[in-house]
């Protein structure tokens, strides 16, 4: 028999999903994203996914140009949503189980989140997606991805970026940049690297939930994501 694989949360960038567009939705990749999702649930993975909405609005981004900070948020929220119903749709389409869960109720749109539920989908085979971030302003998606992963038992947290790895500074700007292997959730914070906001590093600290940064556009790297197999730079919660 083979041993039961663990659980991880996705934490899925919605900038990724804009493809090379930078904003929206790209169908070839939102479809590539689902067909690695779809095939790692056929092989045994046990995951939940919690999406981003920077490809269609940003909150903090808006707020800081004179929009109220709590409607900002809730836009950001609802732009969750559409992202997650899009993957939930391509999910089931390339043959697999999903289930869209939202933290605020949006009648037939999505689930209620209750952690019950979402551990049965997961149970059995089917990729949980989170929604609507924590349901309150204030916290990124990151929180809510660390938030979920420490409800649901997730031993790693796999975030998923355009680069590949935590690195000391932005590979973007600095070509002799060098990339960690592995780190503790302290000296991120302390290097002030900005890998993930203080609230959702805290979670994951005082949860004993480990990070894994990788690069979500290589090949196949969603799919090794999902069964836990995917390189980057380890986190670790303690030093």
């Amino acid at each position: 028999m083979k041993a039961e694989k663990p659980t991880v949360m996705l934490k899925l960038s919605g900038e990724v999903l804009a493809g090379q567009g930078g904003s929206g939705l790209d169908p070839a990749v939102l479809d590539e994203t689902a067909g690695q999702l779809a095939r790692a649930l056929r092989d045994g993975a046990r995951a939940g996914a919690v999406l981003g909405g920077g490809n269609i609005f940003r909150g903090l981004g808006s707020a800081a140009k004179g929009m109220d900070r709590v409607t900002a948020d809730e836009m950001g929220m609802l732009a969750t949503v559409i992202n997650g119903l899009a993957l939930q749709d391509a999910v089931r389409r390339a043959g697999a189980e999903a289930r869209l869960f939202t933290a605020r109720p949006l009648g037939p749109i999505g689930r209620p989140y209750r952690r019950d539920d979402a551990l049965e989908t997961i149970a059995s085979g089917g990729l949980a997606i989170f929604a609507g971030g924590t349901g309150n302003p204030f916290f990124s998606t990151d929180s809510a991805a660390a938030l979920r992963a420490a409800e649901l038992g997730c031993g790693l947290l796999l975030k998923g970026t355009k680069v590949d790895g935590v690195y000391d500074k932005d590979p973007a700007k600095h070509p002799d940049a060098t990339r960690f292997e592995t780190i503790s959730i302290d000296e991120m914070i302390e290097l002030k690297l900005g890998v993930m906001d203080l609230t959702a590093a805290t979670i994951c600290r005082e949860n004993g939930v480990e990070i894994l940064v990788y690069k979500m556009t290589e090949p196949d790297s969603i799919y090794k994501a999902a069964l836990g197999e995917s390189e980057g730079t380890v986190v670790t919660p303690s030093a």
